[in-house]
């Protein structure tokens, strides 16, 4: 056998074990698992004819008990339907990713829970005896938080202005217009903390 055959061979079977060792990445590790557990609240939200949303995965003013807490971060994992949730879901996968990739795992779930509990009491505050739940807030938060993501020190980025033109504000039009406007207030707060969020991971990573 000659060398060159040899290396032919070799490389040939290098081909082959990097073909066999392609295996699925589990490479966003918050947002997926915020899918995958949304998708089980709901669908655990159909077999109980939606008595588990009402206990632990929708908001609203109550007794102060363990549940109320649960209530309190958990609203953001329920949704009402299959199109509330694929809605939601779509875009906080479009986002969501890259933010993680870009800030770590451990940051984005903390802007998750922060706006998870601020959008809450905010709703029990405002609107006591209406039960809020879905991830829209947490979505409208990653939207404008990627809008900062890549801007320079001592700048304001043009993305930012039109998220909160396009956004920010059609939630406020539709706010003022609507007679129901529980989940704009949601998208406005969850807007103004991604802009929080982006902001002042932008003013430490200038520090670094």
């Amino acid at each position: 056998m000659k060398k060159s055959d040899n290396l032919y061979g070799i490389e040939a079977e290098e081909k082959k074990k990097k073909k066999i060792s392609l295996k699925l990445d589990y490479n966003s590790p918050v947002i997926l698992t915020f899918v995958f557990l949304s998708l089980a609240v709901l669908i655990l939200h159909y077999v109980t004819a939606g008595l588990s949303t009402r206990a632990c995965f929708s908001v609203y003013r109550g007794f102060v008990t363990p549940l109320w807490f649960v209530r309190l971060i958990g609203h953001v994992l329920g949704h009402a339907s299959w199109s509330h949730y694929i809605g939601n879901m779509t875009l906080l996968l479009l986002v969501g990713p890259m933010l993680e990739e870009k800030y770590g795992s451990k940051v984005i779930l903390e802007a998750i829970l922060i706006t998870a509990v601020v959008t809450g009491l905010v709703n029990i505050w405002i609107f006591p005896f209406t039960r809020l739940l879905g991830a829209s807030g947490v979505v409208f938060m990653m939207i404008v938080m990627c809008s900062v993501t890549g801007s320079k020190k001592g700048t304001i980025p043009i993305t930012l202005i039109l998220v909160i033109i396009l956004y920010i504000g059609q939630q406020v039009v539709e706010g003022v217009t609507s007679n129901d406007n529980i989940s704009q207030l949601t998208h406005i707060i969850g807007g103004v903390l991604g802009a929080v969020f982006g902001l002042l991971l932008r003013k430490k990573g200038d520090k670094e």
